[in-house]
């Protein structure tokens, strides 16, 4: 890590988990600059929960991907806990993201040939942890989640809402400050969508986890402690 990072953090104001300046991302294409997001500016609170709404094609996505390390910003600058990611190397980002950030995704994303419980380990194991550490850590992440009846099973036997279940507990594994959800009700019935909210609430008011989601459920958003929106790639402030 260079030697501005310190200075630069203690720029940052502390009880941010997340500071967002001045972002843009556009892509240039043979017919001309495609602009995905705008001069976004956002701050989020430790253990704060905020809900993005936009439709398809408003940048939500895109800017999850930026908040996660999964691209970076054409301009702008952000600070996650303090730290301004444009000045860490891939490897020093991979790091951080694999400790201080958990990803929940519209598809689960699990391994069908694993068990549940070898499902959850992985990001200890990438974390180079010994794996009985990574097992005692994954069956309690089930068991946070309410999965823990259901470790030994393969993940092609359990259903849409036991499968997002074991993704949240794969992404709480390392005590990450925040969670990023992309839609993560959004391939599930009414009544399990409900209940993975309710487990994601839980996590935020049990450990003061950090959630940052995206969605175009309006009824989703309204349980997020602040609502902010995307449209055509600029957020508007406005608690909607």
């Amino acid at each position: 890590m260079t030697d501005n990072n310190s200075s630069v953090a203690l720029s940052c104001q502390s009880g941010y988990v997340y500071q967002v300046n001045g972002v843009s991302k556009y892509f240039d294409a043979p017919a001309g600059r495609v602009q995905v997001l705008t001069d976004v500016n956002l701050n989020v609170k430790q253990g704060e929960t905020l809900a993005i709404l936009g439709s398809s094609g408003s940048g939500k996505t895109t800017l999850l991907h930026l908040l996660g390390m999964l691209d970076s910003p054409s301009q702008g600058k952000i600070f996650l806990n303090g730290q301004n990611l444009a000045l860490l190397s891939p490897a020093e980002k991979a790091s951080l993201r694999n400790r201080t950030i958990g990803f929940v995704f519209q598809f689960h994303h699990l391994l069908p040939e694993f068990s549940t419980l070898e499902n959850v380990e992985m990001p200890g194991i990438i974390a180079g942890l010994p794996r009985s550490q990574c097992r005692d850590m994954a069956a309690e992440a089930l068991k946070t989640v309410g999965l823990e009846h259901r470790t030994a099973h393969r993940v092609t036997t359990l259903s849409g809402g036991e499968r997002q279940r074991a993704a949240i507990a794969r992404a709480i594994l390392l005590g990450p400050s925040v969670l990023l959800a992309d839609e993560p009700t959004g391939n599930l019935d009414e009544k399990t969508g409900a209940s993975i909210t309710e487990t994601l609430l839980k996590l935020n008011l049990d450990i003061g986890m950090s959630i940052i989601m995206v969605t175009h459920n309006l009824e989703l958003a309204r349980l997020m402690q602040t609502r902010r929106e995307l449209r055509s790639g600029v957020l508007y402030a406005q608690n909607i």
